[in-house]
């Protein structure tokens, strides 16, 4: 069972322990990221407490300028102004990022809720802002064929988060500041599955709608073949 700190003192005391004996050896890097940053990469997911970018991808403070929100959603551009839109604009244009993520995962409960909102709407009574905000993303419910809450398993999570991915990625080539660097040859777009009990990410194909492990889309990149792989 993992060790959950659920109380302030608890946080504080993590921080404490951060302050004295974590950021001591890291104190040249801190001192570095002090007054710039120059992340390589916008990594957009959930806001899902199970995900954690950097444990993931084995990176520092200041390698991922991040976007998290309620299933890893990215609205298309003129749909909703906001902090997505304007995050998205700033590390594209301002940052000057090589390469956007799209990170879903398995059991979320983002992609539940979307079934709720098609088959079950009241479900959602009491969180008319995640209804509204879900909206985003019914399309994928639509690519996935019927599906209800009550009989869905894991398979039918999976299917339906790497089928939000995809759409995400659509809607995030909406962005004019992306789309212009992509034209250009500027970035790189992947989308991601990350299955929390396995450990495990897998790379979305989005044309042949497949996934391929770490390892095989290694391969690819360093064959110079990314066409298949990133947008």
């Amino acid at each position: 069972m993992a060790f959950h700190r659920n109380t302030l003192l608890e946080l504080l005391d993590g921080v404490r322990t951060f302050e004295e004996d974590v950021y001591p050896q890291k104190k040249e890097l801190f001192e570095s990221l002090a007054y710039d940053q120059t992340p390589a990469t916008l990594f957009i997911t959930c806001a899902d407490s199970r995900i954690s970018p950097s444990l993931i991808t084995q990176t520092e403070p200041g390698e991922l300028f991040l976007i998290r929100n309620v299933g890893n959603i990215v609205p298309a551009y003129g749909n909703m102004v906001g902090s997505v839109a304007s995050a998205i604009e700033y590390a594209v244009a301002a940052l000057k990022v090589k390469n956007i993520i799209v990170c879903g995962h398995s059991n979320c409960g983002a992609m539940s809720a979307l079934v709720n909102l098609a088959t079950a709407p009241e479900k959602l009574k009491s969180v008319p802002t995640v209804r509204r905000w879900l909206h985003n993303a019914e399309a994928a419910y639509a690519a996935v064929g019927d599906l209800r809450a009550e009989d869905m398993g894991p398979k039918d999570v999976r299917c339906l988060a790497e089928a939000n991915v995809r759409l995400q990625i659509a809607h995030l080539k909406t962005h004019p500041i992306v789309a212009g660097a992509l034209a250009r040859g500027e970035l790189n777009v992947q989308g991601w599955y990350y299955d929390i009990k396995q450990g495990r990410i897998f790379i979305l194909d989005e044309q042949t709608k497949t996934e391929h492990s770490v390892s095989d889309a290694m391969a690819a990149l360093k064959k110079g073949s990314t066409n298949t792989l990133a947008g």
